[in-house]
C-alpha cells in the first residue's frame, strides 16, 4: 500500500500544478469526514486551477484503461455528515487554491419562487460567482459589504465551503421561506468525464437543441438525459418526494419542464455529491439582506399538539421555525461556559442576565421538551415585533409558555444552543462519540403528532443517548445518538436502527435525508425509498455521465453486493475508538 501511494503520488507531482501529499498524516486526516464512517485514501491533491482537475481526470481515464481502477473524490471542508467527502482513491481538495470569491455584486431585481409550502416570491437582488473551496464565512463577508445574503445558509456555516452546499443541496434555517441550494444555483462549470471544463446552464429548446446538435461529448449527454427523462416522463414526476425538502437521490424532476421546455441541468448538478463531475466555478443568486429580525420562542410541554402549532405559525410566514429538545437544553446548561468564550467580561455578564427568563420559567414549570425559534425579519422592527406579537396572541390557547426576544444578544443565544449541539456533544461526551447516520429524516409537519412518538419509541429500544434538533417547519428532524464504537454491537444496532426509521419515515412519505445528502451511509437505502425502477433510472444518469464511475464511487448508486454504498461497506468502515480525538475538521 505504502508502495503504491508513492509511486502515484510521483506520477501526479509530474503534471500537477499544485500539491500532491500522502504522509501518514496527511492520508489519516482525509480518511475521515464528519460522518461516522473511515476510509483512506491513496494520495490527496490541491489543485491550483481548473486545468490541474482537467489533466488529472484525463490522466484518470488513461490509466484505468490500462487496467488501473483509480477514482476522484472532491472534497471541500470535510463537513460531510453522510460519508459524501471520504474515497479509496484520489481525494481532490479545493480549499487551499481554489477558494477564490471572483465577482459579488448587485443585478436587476427579479423574483423567483422556491417550490416549497410557505415560500413567497422571492426577490433576487444580486449574484456571486466563486470557487467550490471558498468557506461560507468568507463568501458571507464579501457578500454582506454589498447587502446581499445567499439564504439557504447551513447551521453549519462558520465551518463548510460552497462546493459542500453544492454538492449536497444544503439548507438551513432561512430554508422554510427562501428554499435550499438548488433554488439560488445558476450556472456552475464543471469537469466532465471527458476531462474538459464546461459551463452549464439553464436551456431554452432552442439552446438545448442547438447543444445536442454538435454530437460531441457534450452533445451526447444531453440527448441522452433528455431522452431518458422523456421516456421516464410520469415515472420521474410520480418519484419526487412529497415534502418541502428532500436531498436523496438525483433530481431528474428538476431537469425538464415539459410546459415550458426549459431544460435546467444545474439542478441535476446541485446534490449529486460529485458523481456526475468536478464542480470548478458556481455562480450564485443572492437577495438583499432583511435588516430587522424579532424572535418568538414557544416552549412546548408535550409534543403532542406540535403539527397543529406548526399550521398556526406558518401563515404569519416566518423566515425560520426551528427547534431543540430538552436533551440539547441539558446539554447547554451542563457545558454553559463554552458560550461564554470570546464574549469578553461585559458580554459574558449580558449572556448570563439574558438567561433570567428561562431560569425563572424552569423553576415554575418544569424543563419543556422542545423549544420552537420562530423568527419573523423585514425592514421594519415595528412591524416584525407586531406580527411576532400577533403570533404569540394566536397560540395562546395551546397553554405554552412564550416570549418575545428582548433584544440581539437575547435572541442569539437559542440561536447558540440550535448551532452548536453536535459539537458540543463531540468536544464533552468522553466515553462515546456522535454517530449520525439519521441525522436528517423529514416528514410533511402535519403528521409529526404521530410520527414523533412512534419515532421515540424505535429509538428507546436501543441503549443510546441522542438529541433531537431540526427544523421544525419543514419537519425536519436531526437524531444525533451517541455511541460506543469499541462495541463490537455497534454496527449491528446502526443498522438495525436506519432500517426501523427509514421504514417509519417512508410509511409517512418522507425521505430519508431533507439537506444532508445520501454519502455512503444512506445510499443502500435509496432502492428502499424509491424503488428499484427509478433506482435503475439513477444507475443510467450516471452512466450518461460518467460510465466508468471515476467520480466519487458508492455514492448515490452503489457498486455491488459489497462494494461502496452498501451496507457491508458500512458495516466494515464504521470508525474505531478515537475519531472524535483524533480528527478535526
Amino acid at each position: 500500500m505504502y508502495t503504491i501511494c508513492m509511486e502515484l503520488a510521483k506520477e501526479l507531482k509530474n503534471f500537477i500544478k499544485g500539491d500532491v501529499e500522502n504522509s501518514e498524516e496527511v492520508l489519516t486526516k482525509y480518511s475521515r469526514d464528519a460522518s461516522l464512517l473511515e476510509v483512506k485514501p491513496l494520495v490527496v491533491v490541491f489543485p491550483k486551477n481548473s486545468e490541474d482537475v482537467c489533466n488529472l481526470v484525463k490522466w484518470v481515464n488513461k490509466e484505468n484503461e490500462k487496467g488501473s481502477k483509480y477514482s476522484i473524490t472532491a472534497r471541500s471542508a470535510g463537513t460531510c455528515m453522510a460519508g459524501g467527502a471520504i474515497g479509496e482513491s484520489i481525494i481532490l481538495d479545493f480549499t487551499k487554491y481554489m477558494n477564490e470569491i471572483k465577482s459579488v455584486e448587485k443585478v436587476e431585481p427579479f423574483e423567483i419562487l422556491p417550490k416549497y409550502p410557505n415560500a413567497h416570491n422571492v426577490k433576487i437582488s444580486g449574484k456571486a460567482t466563486v470557487m467550490p473551496g471558498c468557506f461560507y464565512r468568507d463568501f458571507e463577508v464579501a457578500t454582506l459589504k454589498e447587502n446581499l445574503l445567499l439564504p439557504c445558509y447551513t447551521a453549519s456555516k462558520s465551518i463548510n465551503a460552497m462546493g459542500g452546499m453544492v454538492g449536497n443541496n444544503s439548507a438551513g434555517e432561512k430554508t422554510l421561506n427562501y428554499g435550499k441550494t438548488e433554488d439560488y444555483v445558476s450556472e456552475v462549470k464543471i469537469v466532465l468525464a471527458d476531462g474538459r471544463e464546461y459551463t452549464v446552464k439553464s436551456l431554452t429548446k432552442k439552446e438545448l437543441y442547438a447543444k445536442i446538435a454538435q454530437g460531441d461529448f457534450e452533445g451526447e449527454l444531453y440527448k441522452n438525459l433528455l431522452a431518458l427523462i422523456k421516456d421516464n416522463l410520469d415515472i420521474i414526476e410520480n418519484a419526487k418526494p412529497n415534502v418541502s425538502k428532500n436531498s436523496a437521490g438525483y433530481y431528474l424532476w428538476n431537469v425538464y419542464d415539459k410546459n415550458t421546455e426549459i431544460f435546467d441541468l444545474p439542478k441535476l448538478i446541485v446534490g449529486s455529491q460529485g458523481t456526475f463531475g468536478l464542480v470548478t466555478e458556481i455562480t450564485f443568486h443572492l437577495v438583499d439582506v432583511k435588516p430587522a429580525t424579532k424572535l418568538a420562542v414557544i416552549f412546548m410541554k408535550d409534543l403532542s399538539r406540535l403539527g397543529e402549532l406548526v399550521d398556526t405559525i406558518l401563515p404569519f410566514h416566518p423566515e425560520s421555525i426551528e427547534s431543540y429538545d430538552d436533551a440539547t437544553m441539558k446539554l447547554a446548561i451542563k457545558f454553559f461556559p463554552d458560550f461564554l468564550k470570546n464574549k469578553g467580561l461585559w458580554g459574558m455578564l449580558r449572556f448570563m442576565w439574558s438567561f433570567w427568563p428561562e431560569a425563572i420559567m424552569m423553576l415554575t414549570s418544569g424543563m419543556p421538551k422542545l423549544i420552537l425559534l420562530v423568527e419573523f425579519a423585514g425592514n421594519d422592527e415595528k412591524e416584525i415585533t407586531k406580527e411576532a406579537k400577533k403570533l404569540l396572541e394566536k397560540v395562546k390557547p395551546f397553554n405554552y409558555s412564550a416570549r418575545i426576544t428582548r433584544s440581539k444578544t437575547d435572541a442569539n443565544k437559542y440561536w447558540d444552543i440550535r448551532r452548536e449541539s453536535f459539537a458540543l456533544l463531540r468536544k464533552h461526551v468522553k466515553d462515546k462519540h456522535t454517530a449520525p447516520f439519521i441525522d436528517d429524516i423529514v416528514v410533511r409537519p402535519e403528521t409529526l403528532p404521530e410520527f414523533l412518538p412512534k419515532l421515540q419509541k424505535i429509538l428507546n429500544i436501543y441503549p443510546i443517548t441522542y438529541t433531537i434538533a431540526g427544523h421544525a417547519g419543514n419537519g425536519n428532524f436531526h437524531i444525533i445518538p451517541l455511541m460506543d464504537f469499541k462495541d463490537e454491537n455497534t454496527s449491528k444496532i446502526i443498522l438495525d436502527l436506519s432500517k426501523k426509521v427509514y421504514d417509519l419515515v417512508l410509511e409517512y412519505k418522507g425521505s430519508t435525508t431533507a439537506e444532508h445528502n445520501d454519502g455512503l451511509i444512506r445510499t443502500p437505502f435509496l432502492k428502499q425509498m424509491y424503488g428499484e425502477k427509478v433506482y435503475s433510472l439513477f444507475g443510467q444518469t450516471k452512466k450518461i455521465f460518467d460510465q466508468n464511475n471515476i467520480f466519487n464511487p458508492g455514492k448515490k448508486v452503489a457498486l455491488g453486493e459489497t462494494g461502496a454504498g452498501t451496507e457491508e461497506y458500512i458495516k466494515t468502515h464504521i470508525i474505531n475508538e478515537g475519531h472524535e480525538k483524533s480528527h478535526k475538521i
